[in-house]
């Protein structure tokens, strides 16, 4: 399959992932709080895993001192969507929603056109890192997108304009892919600075607005399974590590 149709598979499965609000239409309240924890345990384990296991090493390759200046500028662009576009996963659905429903859809927007320029990114420099990047990107997704489906639902969204306005939103990831892979083709931006800085980015998602989600949920009887439920998700990036 060409490059570039290996880049749109991929942003398109992970775009997909915007419909599993599909599973919950016939709740009449929000998914359940059990199943999201487990969901977010595992995501966080694969965010660190890929960030850890894959993109920094590969950065690290590449032999650029600035490395280390590129994460950090991931992380500093991840704190600022969130703090200026409002950007709300609250994967409990539990948040103050209505003055924030179409301002969380735009903050998502955003969020989801730099995962495609990051997923382009990543196959660009080697197929193997984008398969990586598009299942770290992927874990993260599925907590995400039922968090912000019932965002939308609180704010006052019908279940079939829900699913329709948080598909179109993650639909940008294949226009931040499409972007990276035309218009930043072989500049050292693609190959040296968006890797390191989605490692930043991951690493911010991980430890900044996961991990705290499983504080709030964190007694003696979770503590297991949070823990069991992280490293399968660390375990998964590092099984696709040792088989490529």
């Amino acid at each position: 399959m060409p490059l570039i149709g290996s880049i749109l598979l991929a942003t398109l499965v992970v775009s997909s992932i915007s419909l599993v609000g599909i599973f919950f239409t016939g709740l009449k309240e929000s998914p359940p709080d059990r199943l999201l924890e487990y969901f977010v345990s595992f995501a966080t384990g694969g965010l660190l895993g890929g960030a850890f296991l894959h993109l920094l090493p590969e950065a690290a390759g590449a032999g650029d001192p600035r490395i280390f200046s590129y994460v950090l500028s991931g992380i500093l662009v991840f704190f600022l969507v969130e703090n200026f576009l409002k950007w709300r996963h609250c994967h409990a659905g539990h948040c103050d929603a209505h003055n924030f429903t179409y301002v969380n859809l735009i903050g998502d927007g955003v969020h989801n056109f730099i995962d495609g320029m990051v997923i382009a990114a990543s196959f660009a420099q080697d197929v193997r890192l984008g398969v990586a990047t598009t299942v770290a990107v992927a874990m993260h997704e599925v907590p995400q997108e039922i968090g912000d489906y019932a965002i939308l639902l609180y704010g006052g969204f019908s279940k079939k304009r829900a699913l329709t306005y948080n598909f179109l939103s993650a639909m940008l990831a294949i226009l931040g892919a499409v972007f990276a892979f035309f218009f930043l083709g072989e500049s050292s931006l693609m190959k040296t600075f968006l890797i390191p800085f989605a490692a930043g980015g991951f690493i911010y998602m991980a430890l900044v607005d996961l991990m705290p989600e499983l504080h709030k949920k964190n007694r003696y009887g979770k503590l297991s399974v949070q823990i069991a439920t992280l490293l399968a998700g660390i375990g998964l990036m590092g099984w696709l590590k040792m088989t490529h």
